[in-house]
C-alpha cells in the first residue's frame, strides 16, 4: 500500500532522512521504532505531506502524497495535539471529523459510543473544551477520531505515552483488532519496545534517519530490540530485511 523510494530529508548540511525503499502491505500493522531524532515523525509527516521530500517520493495506494490529495480520503491520522482543535469539544471535534469524512452525526455517535471503555468516562458528557482535558485525554480523542469513516491507512505517533496502564492495555487490544478485522493498515511509532513488538507484526529500526533494521515480529523481537538500543549489539550490523509474501 505504501512504497517509499529514494526518500531523503534534509535541513541545510544535515539529513534527518534517508530510506532508499520501504514498502508496507496492505492490512499490515507496522511498527517504527528509534531513538529520538531517528526519523520517525519526520517519516510520518512526509507520508501526510506536512513537510515536503528533498529527493524521492512516499507513494499511498497507487498515489504520489505531495503531488496529489487523493490519499486524503482513505488515510487518518494522529500525531500530537496540534492535530485537535482546542476550543471544541469532544463531541464537537468528533462531529467535525466525521462531517469531514462524510459521516452523520448518528453514524459518529454510534463509533464513539463503541470507545466507552477506552474513554473511562472521562471524554464525553464532560463539558469541556478539549485544551481543557488532560494529554492523556486529549490524545484518547484524537486517537478515537482517527479511526471515524473507516480509514485504510491509521497512523499514530507515539500513542501510548501519556496513557495510564489500562488505556494503554486497552489501546493495545483496539490496535490489533483494527488490523485483523478491518484489513486497515497501522503505522504505529512508539519508544516503548514492548507495546510495539506486542501490537505489531513488522517493526522497522530508524537510527539517525537509516533503515537499520527490518524485522517481522517474533517471540525474539523485545530482545533483539534490547539488545540493538542497549548498544549490545553493534549499530552497523547487518540489517534484518523482512519480506512480504504477496
Amino acid at each position: 500500500m505504501i512504497k517509499a523510494q529514494n526518500l531523503t530529508k534534509t535541513y541545510g548540511t544535515a539529513t534527518v532522512l534517508n530510506i532508499e525503499n520501504l514498502e508496507i502491505p496492505k492490512g499490515q500493522c507496522f511498527g517504527l521504532v528509534g531513538n529520538n531524532g531517528a526519523g520517525k515523525t519526520t517519516f510520518f509527516s512526509l507520508l501526510l505531506d506536512l513537510i515536503q521530500p528533498s529527493t524521492g517520493q512516499i507513494i499511498n495506494n497507487n498515489v504520489q502524497v505531495n503531488t496529489s490529495e487523493d490519499w486524503k480520503p482513505f488515510t487518518s491520522a494522529f500525531i500530537d495535539e496540534s492535530f485537535l482543535i482546542g476550543y471544541l469539544t469532544p463531541e464537537e471535534y468528533f462531529y467535525f471529523i466525521g462531517e469531514l469524512r462524510g459521516q452523520n452525526k448518528a453514524d459518529v455517535d454510534k463509533l464513539v459510543n463503541s470507545f466507552e471503555d477506552f474513554f473511562h468516562g472521562e471524554i464525553l458528557n464532560q463539558k469541556k473544551y478539549l485544551r481543557d482535558l488532560s494529554k492523556g485525554n486529549q490524545k484518547k480523542a484524537g486517537i478515537v477520531a482517527s479511526f471515524i469513516g473507516s480509514p485504510e491507512l491509521v497512523i499514530l505517533d507515539e500513542p501510548f505515552a501519556n496513557l495510564d496502564p489500562t488505556t494503554q492495555i486497552r489501546l493495545k487490544g483496539i490496535i490489533k483488532n483494527l488490523a485483523a478485522n478491518q484489513n486497515t493498515t497501522v503505522l504505529v511509532s512508539s519508544h516503548d519496545l514492548s507495546h510495539v513488538t506486542e501490537v505489531c507484526e513488522r517493526i522497522v529500526v530508524l537510527d539517525k534517519g537509516e533503515l537499520i533494521k527490518d524485522i517481522k515480529t517474533s517471540a525474539a523481537t523485545l530482545k533483539e530490540l534490547e539488545a540493538f538500543f542497549s548498544g549490545a549489539e553493534a549499530p552497523d550490523a547487518a540489517v534484518a530485511v523482512f519480506e512480504d509474501e504477496e
